[in-house]
């Protein structure tokens, strides 16, 4: 059971963030032309709006694990690829730590040292040039990806549990905390600019949707889904039932029709993300046992193929149209 909003708030934040440092493991920054050590290698196929280019970009069920990433000392709480590309994989860390992976070179490239404990969620932004940490040291810390230095530091003395930026401006990024509210910060000021404050229970999952202008859906411990109006903090719908488990995670389908949630009753619900915002409940994703563990979902890039881990480290994989599952890897 999560304990972190039970601590006094004023608890770890007394001493102030952590001295940050990072770390370069490649073997130059910029090579002979100029380029960055984050620019995508040649001849790689980007999503230009999310829309894939490259037309032969067809997707198929992997057969085997390729390679294993190794460099944090403690377990890692999230993976997020880079934006569009998706040839860099940046970790968040029990040990405290971020670090950003080349996907070609299967190596480190470098570490981000700024929190006093583990980081619970980390985000790139919409360009990835960006990204924001959150940790249980109750501080968010936006770092520059490529050199690694930190723009700002936030807090509302509260745990962060789960960040997300803004679509439309780089800006602003919502953080879901363990207070029960959901906070937007201005990245330039490390200001709070709006309170969203109707869960009773620590905020899990953020979820971004278009839905005449955009919408923003999330749940908590408190076993509700909820659509905001962007900016307006009095929720325009309220998705609850009384068979309904809470829900730790939210992925948007590529198609941005739906959105599916893990619900720990061991099942994978699918969501509308537009209209009336109704379960799908024909199509339900089962056959994996996720109660007690937060595990991510993620879809291929086609939306052919839905994938989550579970809590006896397996990973699954289904088809999306026919619910059914494909593999399962150990």
């Amino acid at each position: 059971r999560k304990m972190a909003h039970l601590l006094p708030p004023s608890n770890s934040t007394r001493n102030g963030p952590a001295e940050p440092s990072t770390k370069f493991h490649g073997r130059e920054e910029f090579d002979y032309k100029g380029n960055s050590w984050m620019a995508p290698p040649s001849g790689l196929g980007t999503l230009k709006d999310d829309e894939l280019e490259m037309d032969h970009h067809k997707c198929y069920v992997p057969k085997k694990c390729v390679h294993r990433f190794t460099g944090h000392n403690k377990g890692v709480h999230r993976i997020r690829l880079f934006p569009r590309t998706g040839h860099l994989l940046l970790s968040a860390g029990l040990d405290g730590k971020c670090k950003v992976w080349s996907v070609e070179q299967k190596q480190v490239m470098r570490t981000y040292i700024g929190h006093s404990a583990g980081v619970r969620d980390a985000q790139f932004n919409y360009d990835g040039s960006t990204f924001v940490s959150a940790s249980f040291d109750r501080y968010l810390r936006l770092w520059k990806t490529e050199t690694g230095q930190v723009l700002q530091t936030f807090t509302n003395h509260a745990v962060p549990y789960v960040v997300k930026f803004y679509p439309h401006d780089s800006n602003f990024f919502v953080v879901g905390c363990s207070n029960n509210k959901i906070v937007t910060y201005d990245a330039t000021t490390a200001e709070i600019t709006q309170e969203y404050n109707h869960h009773l229970a620590p905020v899990n999952a953020i979820v971004f949707v278009e839905d005449h202008g955009t919408k923003m859906i999330t749940t908590s411990d408190d076993k509700k889904v909820l659509v905001w109006e962007w900016d307006i903090g009095v929720p325009v719908k309220y998705i609850s039932d009384p068979t309904m488990q809470s829900m730790p995670v939210l992925t948007l389908h590529p198609s941005r029709q739906f959105f599916v949630g893990q619900s720990l009753d061991n099942t994978i619900c699918v969501f509308q993300a537009q209209g009336r915002f109704s379960q799908q409940r024909k199509k339900k994703f089962s056959g994996h046992i996720v109660s007690g563990y937060a595990c991510d979902i993620a879809f291929s890039p086609d939306g052919q193929f839905l994938v989550s881990g579970d809590g006896n480290g397996k990973l699954n994989v289904w088809d999306w149209k026919r619910t059914k599952m494909l593999q399962k890897f150990k």
